[in-house]
C-alpha cells in the first residue's frame, strides 16, 4: 500500500537514524547502511530517552527502531512508543521497525503508531537496505512473511487476535457516506485506480478523498485506515 509522501531528492543521501539497545547490532546496521551509496547514518541511540533527544536534532528521513529496548520503561514495545512520539513531533519522519520476534501484537501496534515498515532481524543485509530505501521513497512496506497475516486480519480473522482500535464513533461520523464507501474499499485492499473504477470516479478524486479520510480519522498511513475499516466491518457483522 502506497502513501503519498514525497520521495527524497535523488541527489541527496537518505539520512538514517538507528535505535537499538545492543551495541553489536547497532554497529552492524550502521556499517551495513554506510557502505551503501546514497545512504548516510546521521545518528544512533541505545535507549528511548537518547532517541527522543537526538532524532529531532539530526533530522533524519528514516529512523530504524528496535521494537524491544531491554529494560526501557516502555516495556517490550518501547521502540513502538518512540515511533509514536517521534511521528507526533516530526510527521515527515518515516519509521522502520526492526525486531527479532515475530510478534503479531507488536506488528499491529507499530502500524497504528505510524510505522512505515516492520521487518525481522533475520532478513539479510540486502533486504534491510532495500527496506530503508522503500520507506524513504514514501512507500509503506511489511516483511513478506507478515503481509499475508495483516491482510487476512483486515479481511476478518478471529476477533480476539486483532487489537482494539483507538477510534471513537464520533470520529467515524465525520466521514461522508462516500468517504465511508471508499474506506471500506481501502479495507478490501483496493488501489486508488481500482477504487476509481469501482465507483466511477477520477483517480485524482479518489486520491484527494483518501487524504481527507486520513485527516478525519487522525491517521497518517493508508494501512491504518484499512485496519479501521476492518473494525467497522466487524461491528456491522
Amino acid at each position: 500500500m502506497s502513501d503519498t509522501s514525497a520521495p527524497s531528492t535523488a541527489s541527496e543521501p537518505i539520512r538514517v537514524f538507528i535505535l537499538d539497545d545492543h551495541e553489536v547490532v547497532r554497529r552492524g546496521v550502521r556499517d551495513l547502511l554506510e557502505a551503501e551509496e546514497g545512504i548516510a547514518v546521521v545518528g544512533e541511540a541505545s535507549d528511548a530517552r537518547q532517541a527522543l533527544a537526538r532524532v529531532p536534532a539530526t533530522r533524519p528521513q528514516v529512523a530504524v527502531l528496535d521494537v524491544r529496548l531491554g529494560d526501557d520503561a516502555g516495556g517490550d514495545h518501547a521502540g513502538i512508543e518512540v515511533c509514536r512520539e517521534l511521528r507526533a513531533r516530526m510527521p515527515e519522519l518515516v519509521c522502520l521497525m526492526l525486531t527479532s520476534f515475530d510478534d503479531d501484537e507488536a506488528l499491529f501496534d507499530a502500524i497504528m503508531a505510524g510505522a512505515s515498515g516492520y521487518v525481522l532481524k533475520q532478513i539479510n543485509g540486502a533486504e534491510l537496505v532495500s527496506a530503508v530505501r522503500t520507506v524513504a521513497s514514501g512507500t509503506s512496506m511489511l516483511d513478506p512473511r507478515t503481509t499475508a497475516r495483516v491482510m487476512a486480519r483486515l479481511r476478518g480473522g478471529p476477533a480476539d487476535s486483532r487489537p482494539a482500535e483507538p477510534e471513537q464513533p464520533s470520529v467515524l461520523d465525520r466521514l461522508s457516506p462516500r468517504e465511508r464507501e471508499i474506506l471500506e474499499l481501502i479495507g478490501e485492499g483496493l488501489t486508488n485506480r481500482e477504487i476509481a473504477e469501482r465507483l466511477y470516479l477520477a483517480e485524482k478524486t479518489v486520491k484527494n478523498r483518501i487524504s481527507a479520510i486520513l485527516s478525519k480519522l487522525g491517521v497518517g498511513r493508508r494501512i491504518q485506515a484499512a485496519m479501521i475499516a476492518g473494525r467497522l466491518r466487524e461491528r456491522s457483522s
